[in-house]
């Protein structure tokens, strides 16, 4: 356990249903990768960003509607776990040993899938950030009272990568993808390949590749795709993943002989700017970083973050910051007094307000975030990572409605998909 804001004391005594009873304190844990491949791209910014948030909320600077101090006047005090260790365990530790009343984090879906059941078990509620495998919500917790994920699904990524290739004229004739073989490496390719068939694409998949989460060495499945010679190549690699296939593969001459687009690419941004290849299409997945919009949220997050810790916030970043704001709100929804499962029962269905923009809790039986995706070509301008050629899609063109899954929605077309 990795413990910070406050030195971790118990935020009261367990009751006989569970709940902790309240006193000034409430005790929030955070499982976010704190070693491996994982921690540099996604765990450093997500701890960065719980820390400003929890501080700024404690001390009530943060623009409104979330300028009162602390939740519901309790202040925040945050035990952080890593999230590259045994999942199950860590998150009982958290909850049972250290208290937390709320828990926030993680970014692999595998967790999520593991945590889900056991989260609904203790009744404890929990957010989660990143994980986008769109089986929490149709498979693992189909019923779910305390487990919420304020992040967008795979599907999103999937579909508006789809919508993205076909608005831009980009060749698809040759379609090839490297995926982790997990759930969200399998979810992304299901979803993106579902994608092109309905939008009538007419692509040949010439390469599926699979490698196993965080192997690191990827000269085979880049020989692999070099052989099939694709137009189009397609990947949902994440963390130390991406970025050890982009300095592998690029000077290869992937990156030249196919076009690449990577829906996790904007993580990239701190850590190898100079050797993503300028043309990579890639998304932020969803309204964050780059392709966030305007308003006082988003300027005040994006310069509080920089001045703190010395560079701009990347997505997993805008995430975390997006599940904390979301917990305030629904505290502060069920009122003054409430408990975890007051707090639960109020962020159903909740809108609330983020740096990304509105957030609404629409699917998923009001457990699951529906919001736009964007997704540009990468640039360099005066040495700095950016994005040119943005096109947007809302939530209503890239979300499945709430009484089907994505699958099934993908495979009738997009029945009830709203595009501008």
């Amino acid at each position: 356990m990795h413990k910070t804001i406050i030195p971790l004391c118990l935020a009261g005594t367990l009751t006989a249903t569970g709940a902790w009873a309240q006193d000034d304190t409430i005790q929030i844990g955070v499982p976010v990768f704190l070693s491996g491949p994982a921690a540099g791209a996604f765990g450093q910014p997500e701890r960065n960003a719980a820390e400003l948030l929890f501080d700024s909320i404690n001390e009530g600077s943060v623009p409104a509607p979330y300028d009162s101090e602390g939740v519901n006047g309790r202040t925040i005090e945050a035990t952080f776990s890593d999230e590259a260790s045994d999942a199950v365990v860590e998150y009982r530790n958290l909850v049972d040993r250290n208290g937390a009343e709320v828990v926030i984090g993680y970014t692999s879906s595998a967790n999520c899938k593991s945590v889900a059941p056991l989260a609904e078990e203790l009744q404890t509620l929990t957010v989660f950030v990143d994980c986008g495998t769109p089986q929490i919500f149709e498979e693992v917790v189909t019923d779910p009272t305390y487990v919420f994920r304020t992040g967008l699904t795979a599907t999103t990524d999937a579909v508006g990568a789809a919508r993205y290739l076909v608005d831009t004229g980009v060749d698809l004739s040759r379609v090839a993808g490297i995926n982790q073989n997990y759930a969200w490496g399998q979810d992304n390719w299901r979803d993106f390949t579902g994608s092109l068939e309905a939008l009538e694409t007419g692509s040949e998949i010439v390469s599926e590749q699979f490698p196993q989460v965080y192997v690191g060495q990827y000269g085979a499945e880049a020989s692999a795709l070099l052989t099939s010679s694709p137009t189009l190549i397609f990947s949902s690699f994440w963390g130390g993943d991406l970025e050890a296939f982009v300095l592998q593969a690029a000077p290869r001459g992937l990156f030249a002989r196919s076009q690449v687009i990577l829906t996790t690419g904007e993580a990239l941004f701190p850590t190898i700017p100079d050797e993503l290849p300028e043309g990579t299409i890639i998304s932020a997945r969803g309204p964050f970083s780059v392709f966030a919009p305007e308003n006082e949220l988003a300027e005040w997050f994006r310069t509080a973050y920089a001045e703190r810790f010395g560079q701009e916030p990347t997505y997993p970043a805008w995430k975390m910051a997006q599940a904390v704001l979301g917990v305030k709100a629904a505290y502060e929804k069920a009122g003054e007094g409430a408990d975890s499962t007051a707090a639960a029962e109020a962020m159903e269905n909740l809108e609330f307000e983020a740096p990304s923009g509105t957030v609404r809790m629409s699917l998923g039986n009001g457990h699951q975030a529906a919001q736009s995706i964007s997704y540009g070509t990468y640039v360099l301008e005066d040495g700095e990572p950016g994005v040119e050629n943005v096109i947007t899609y809302s939530a209503e063109c890239i979300n499945p409605p709430a009484d089907q899954t994505a699958a099934e929605w993908i495979a009738a077309g997009f029945p009830g998909a709203e595009c501008d």
